[in-house]
Formats: structure tokens, sequence, C-alpha cells
């Protein structure tokens, strides 16, 4: 029987590879998305990849849309918080509600996501948490402290899950990528992304499969003595 994953934020962008190339490697994918109906619909028509929509921020649609989904396909097995928002101003002109908003998605989204899916995991003695934190939660960035602090905040959550559920079979791993030619990225002026290749290494931004291929290994079965590890896939943007 096929491993059933759940990617938030999984129907656009590099959710949207993580989904295909789960659903290529075998799994039962089913993908989240907050808001874009139509890009979802699109999505579900040309991959059969069954979309749920519900706001990561709010614990209990998370409940019930993660009850749904295991009605619809069966426990889930891996999970895959991916879903995450940027509400960018510096500092100084930052205000509570840009605070509060990439905190409840970002980082309180990745404990809404995996906690309900959590204790099936344990029972069932396997599992495989994955969460797609960045380069600037390593690193910071300038008019992204809220960004920043999410994304550092996600490597703590990863890092603990993998104390707690090592003995039960669990994995939790990070992947903080650098910058991928996704569509917000490619939509920058030319000449901003000059500047921003110009600061990698490998000469070139990152492609979304490659960072869908790295959650297909933390995924599998040849991952399972890698545990509380972070996967920097940033082209030498930034070494740890």
């Amino acid at each position: 029987m096929a491993r059933i994953a759940l990617v938030t934020g999984g129907s656009r962008g590099i959710g949207a590879s993580i989904s295909k190339t789960l659903q290529a490697q075998g799994y039962a994918v089913a993908a989240t998305y907050a808001g874009n109906d139509d890009a979802a619909a699109k999505f579900t028509e040309e991959t059969g990849i069954k979309t749920y929509k519900w706001n990561v921020g709010d614990y209990e649609s998370s409940q019930a849309g993660i009850a749904q989904v295991e009605a619809d396909l069966g426990p889930i097995d891996v999970v895959v918080a991916n879903a995450g928002i940027t509400r960018d101003a510096p500092f100084h002109k930052m205000t509570p509600e840009q605070w509060q908003q990439v905190i409840d998605t970002n980082l309180t989204g990745v404990f809404n996501t995996v906690h309900p899916i959590w204790p099936g995991m344990r029972e069932r003695g396997f599992g495989r948490v994955i969460v797609i934190s960045s380069i600037n939660g390593q690193k910071g960035q300038f008019g992204q402290v809220n960004y920043a602090a999410t994304k550092a905040g996600d490597l703590g959550i990863v890092k603990s899950l993998a104390q707690e559920g090592a003995a039960k079979g669990i994995t939790a791993n990070a992947i903080c990528p650098g910058y991928i030619a996704t569509e917000m990225v490619m939509a920058v002026p030319e000449k901003v992304r000059e500047k921003i290749i110009a600061g990698i290494p490998a000469g070139r931004l990152g492609e979304p499969e490659e960072i869908a291929r790295c959650v297909a290994f933390l995924a599998s079965d040849d991952a399972s003595f890698i545990n509380g590890s972070t996967i920097s896939a940033n082209g030498a943007q930034f070494v740890v």
C-alpha cells in the first residue's frame, strides 16, 4: 500500500514540485492551499493530486482538514510543512500585524500541521516530518525580522521533534532553500535578480525540483538514520 504524504502549500511553487515528485515516487499525496481556488483546481486537473483548502495558522481548521485527508486517503505517514508567507518591512516600520501574520503561518502553522498527525505516527511506529525552512532563517535578512525569526524557529522545532520521535521510528528534518526559480522570484525585476545571482557561488538560482528531491530523500527509508538535520540547498551562498 502506498504511503500517504501531506504537503502544505503544495499546489504552487516549491510545494507543487514536492507534491509531484512524491507522487512520482509512489506516494498518495494531498496538497493544501490557502486561497487561490483557480490555481488549486488547475493543479488537481493537471496532476490528479487532490487539494484541500485550509488556513494552517488556525489549529481547528488544520485539525479538521487533516481529519478529512485521513478519511479520504488513510493515515498520514509523511508530512511536509511547506506553507509560508512573507510580510517584509524594515524593523522600524514593521507593524504588529505584519509580525503576527508571519508568525501564525510560518511558525505556529508548523505546530498546527504536525501536532494532529504526531500521535498517529507514534502509535504506528513510523513517520517523516519535513519542514521547509529558509536560508534566511540561518543567516537573517534585511527587512525580514519576522520571516527569519519563524524560519529559525522551525529549525528548533525539527531538532526537538527529532529527539522526541526517534524511539518511535519518526524522523524530523529541515531543508533550507536558498533563492529558487519560483514564480515569485522570477517576478523580481531582472536587475535585482542579477544581483541575487551574483551572490550565489553556483552562479544560478536553484530549481524547485532540486528542493523536491531533497524532500523525497528525507521521506524515504534510505534516510531513516538522518534525524534532526538541516539540508542547506543554496548553491553555496551560505555555508553552515
